[in-house]
């Protein structure tokens, strides 16, 4: 299996920011070297594992309920 090369589009589809702010988000990413990118000729193309490994290191873990999340002392 190979790993697409996205658009920064179809990157936009992926993270869920289509409908909010189009392509803008995806694009500051790059602009910033958030994340990685291929630049083909004058178009930026992004890898889709990049994308999803952006998605996993990003992602938050809920908390567990506990005494240490309570600040009670041992």
């Amino acid at each position: 299996m190979t790993d697409r090369l996205l658009n920064v589009a179809e990157v936009a589809v992926l993270l869920g920011t289509w409908e909010d702010s189009g392509e803008r988000f995806p694009r500051r990413l790059v602009e910033e070297r958030r994340i990685a990118y291929v630049k083909v000729g004058r178009y930026v193309r992004i890898r889709q594992s990049v994308v999803e490994a952006y998605i996993a290191v990003n992602t938050v873990q809920p908390r567990r309920r506990g005494s240490a999340l309570r600040g009670v002392a041992a």
